[in-house]
């Protein structure tokens, strides 16, 4: 089970980072082009990126407790015995991306208040942006590509 869940938050990974470029670049060339924020494009593209960064959440969170290397390496090192690449995967991974999770669902949420497109794209493309920076910052690179 381990390994259907590790590969599949790998695979799934590839594609929220591709949605979530795509609404960044969306929001930050819509803002710049001074467009109308429409339904059928802009809306449509940051609620897919923030839809498949919470189910990529919910599979992080079942691989993190059926993981030997989430919440087991802690239960078995404890937090001092964790070596760098271990903590890496057991604290500042998940850790960083839930606070990665909450900046883009702010920025959501803020969005929808927000009748100005420039506004709209503004607050998509800052904190998006910031949840794209995040993910990228914590990515365990090395086991990941």
């Amino acid at each position: 089970m381990y390994e259907i869940i590790y590969n599949l938050h790998s695979f799934f990974a590839y594609i929220v980072l591709a949605v979530l470029i795509l609404a960044v670049i969306n929001a930050i060339t819509g803002l710049m082009g001074k467009r109308m924020f429409t339904l059928e494009k802009d809306f449509r593209v940051s609620l897919f990126a923030l839809i498949v960064s919470h189910l990529q959440l919910v599979i992080g969170i079942v691989l993190y407790f059926v993981s030997p290397k989430g919440f087991g390496a802690i239960q078995e090192f404890g937090m001092g015995g964790l070596t760098s690449a271990a903590r890496l995967l057991a604290v500042e991974h998940p850790f960083i991306n839930i606070i990665a999770i909450v900046l883009i669902t702010i920025g959501w949420s803020k969005h929808k208040k927000l009748m100005e497109a420039d506004r709209k794209f503004k607050t998509i493309a800052i904190f998006y942006g910031l949840g794209l920076v995040l993910f990228l910052s914590r990515l365990p690179w090395g086991q990941w590509i």
